[in-house]
């Protein structure tokens, strides 16, 4: 007999749609919410009813909580998921589900609460004894006394928002000039993704490893970790590539941070699924970071290793029931790596790359999986994630894992938008990576957006002196028989590459302005202007602060010079190319 007879999902994209199909096993019926810009969307048209909750922004829809609450009544839903991000991890939002007589497939919104600060769970995470990174347990109120903290702590430091999570609100500080501007920001993006402005201060450690242990905890007292996920691989705090088991982990170190993750949760009286973060130094010292309260987005490779259902999981859990295993029934079986698949450009530094899908297909055969919330045709808004699809794979162990994961991406296929899967393949097939080594630096090297762009467009590049022969290839059939027609073009060195790519950018502002145009790198929404008409900048001086899918995004000074023609305002839509400003030469009208 199902749990519930109807359940609505508080999401959008690829986690609705595979909370959808746990639902559906269960012999559950699924509800959908869509905003306007999602009319179209895939998640939209599979499940079994599907209702409009608003405009596109996210604050208008899938962040209204009285309009969700309102399709729940309408639909005669019994309970809500709410899937990862938007109102996944809000303590308000499930207790509304709760008095509305909803079930929250969910942990108690006092655990969220608990969790959710994460100043407040660093000082109950010490307090149990679990050793955090060295910092502050209440919030920082100024930037002098970050700076005072700095001279306390060394530099650099890791500002970050209390209700932060996903590298939202993290900004990291080098020096006591730095503060300032990381100060604000972090502020800023507190209180943009989260209601809440305070920020608190840590030791940043250098070139750690990300590890974190999935735990799953019921109603009765029953609490099992399932194994830590490597998250290490990330860009701008946010990750990109994770995988199970560590290659850094032992079982006696899986024991041990399996059992902080246990009791971190007992300590705050846990239910459903969750997961203990924490940083692995050199030194093989493990610190708590925080506790993510929702389903994450790896949760993928954990199901790979241990062939469980984790949202069957949180379902079940919601309903009451006991926890089926315990934790000597779990086991882990062969190695599992997921890639995220954004709409990123690596080659223009992983800025949103929005728009529509021209084609889509996925790659298949033993050991592969793809969740994903789009097709040929979907549309990839700026307004929400660049999440478009996870590619997972699973084999005996991680090399086996890797060359599979790199077929796999070989035949996944999306066009009309710039994606990772060229990063992916040039990261997978790196040296670093293969020796299972944290690749510091790597993800940020000129040298792998080199390779990346190459890949994702499946070429064959020869280097030259001067530049690179790429290699063109064309299908043709004669006489019933298929032949590939190879051009070899020339073209020039990267740098060159790139200095063309930001005139033709310029060209499309318009204003005639040429290299003294500073446009904006993308589609979003303008955020902050850090500059006056008429102000002397110098080069790589924040101009201004360009939201874009979620992300902060600076558009710096190209040159030293006086800025002129300043055409945006805070709050403005900004298209791909549109000038911002000029900066002239001094004396330059």
């Amino acid at each position: 007999m199902a749990p519930f007879t109807k359940v609505l999902v508080a999401n959008r994209g690829e986690i609705a749609i595979r909370v959808f199909r746990t639902l559906r096993e269960l012999g559950i019926a699924t509800v959908a919410v869509y905003s306007e810009a999602d009319r179209s969307a895939l998640h939209a048209a599979v499940a079994d009813e599907a209702y409009l909750i608003g405009p596109g922004p996210p604050a208008e829809s899938y962040l209204d909580q009285e309009r969700i609450l309102e399709v729940a009544a309408r639909s005669g839903a019994e309970a809500v998921h709410p899937g990862y991000g938007f109102l996944a991890e809000n303590a308000t939002f499930a207790r509304a589900c709760t008095a509305a007589g909803l079930v929250w497939i969910g942990p108690p919104p006092d655990a969220i609460e608990a969790m959710g600060s994460k100043v407040a769970a660093r000082a109950r995470m010490a307090a149990a004894g679990v050793p955090v990174i060295p910092g502050t347990t209440e919030p920082v109120a100024s930037a002098s006394e970050v700076r005072r903290l700095g001279a306390e702590l060394g530099f650099p430091l890791a500002i970050k928002a209390s209700a932060g999570g996903g590298g939202k609100g993290l900004k990291v500080v080098r020096s006591a000039d730095e503060v300032e501007r990381a100060f604000d920001s972090a502020r800023r993006e507190g209180e943009a993704y989260f209601s809440n402005s305070a920020v608190y201060v840590e030791r940043f450690l250098e070139d750690p490893r990300h590890v974190e242990v999935q735990i799953l905890a019921d109603a009765h007292g029953n609490v099992i970790h399932l194994g830590e996920r490597d998250c290490t691989i990330q860009r701008r705090h946010q990750k990109l590539v994770e995988e199970t088991p560590s290659p850094a982990v032992d079982a006696e170190l899986r024991a041990r941070i399996g059992q902080i993750a246990v009791d971190a949760a007992r300590a705050v009286g846990y239910q459903s699924a969750g997961t203990i973060e924490g940083l692995l130094d050199r030194e093989g010292n493990y610190y708590f970071l925080e506790m993510n309260t929702r389903i994450q987005v790896e949760h993928t490779v954990t199901e790979l290793v241990t062939g469980l259902d984790l949202v069957r999981e949180q379902v079940l859990i919601a309903a009451s029931e006991p926890l089926w295993l315990r934790q000597e029934d779990v086991r882990l079986t062969g190695h599992a790596i997921e890639c995220r698949i954004n709409a990123e450009d690596p080659s223009n530094g992983f800025l949103p790359s929005p728009g529509r899908i021209t084609a889509y297909r996925e790659p298949a055969g033993p050991g592969v999986r793809v969740d994903s919330g789009v097709t040929a045709g979907s549309e990839v808004s700026g307004l929400y994630d660049p999440l478009v699809a996870k590619l997972v794979v699973h084999g005996g162990d991680r090399e086996h894992a890797r060359r599979r994961m790199l077929r796999a991406l070989g035949e996944l296929e999306i066009g009309g938008v710039t994606t990772l899967i060229g990063f992916h393949r040039a990261l997978l097939d790196h040296p670093c990576f293969a020796a299972a080594e944290t690749c510091h630096g790597i993800v940020e090297s000129e040298l792998l957006a080199q390779r990346a762009e190459q890949l994702s467009h499946e070429t064959t590049v020869a280097a030259q002196p001067d530049g690179f022969l790429r290699e063109y290839v064309t299908r043709v059939e004669l006489d019933g028989r298929r032949f590939e027609v190879t051009r070899l073009v020339p073209e020039p060195p990267w740098s060159e590459l790139a200095r063309r790519r930001a005139d033709r950018s310029s060209a499309r502002g318009g204003h005639g302005a040429g290299r003294d145009a500073v446009v904006s790198p993308m589609q979003g929404t303008v955020l902050a202007i850090e500059v006056a008409e008429g102000e002397e900048v110098r080069a790589g001086q924040v101009l201004c602060i360009v939201e874009a899918m979620k992300m902060e995004n600076e558009v710096h000074a190209p040159r030293d010079g006086i800025v002129r023609e300043l055409t945006v305002a805070v709050g403005q839509a900004v298209t791909t190319g549109q000038v911002i400003c000029v900066v002239a030469a001094d004396g330059a009208g």
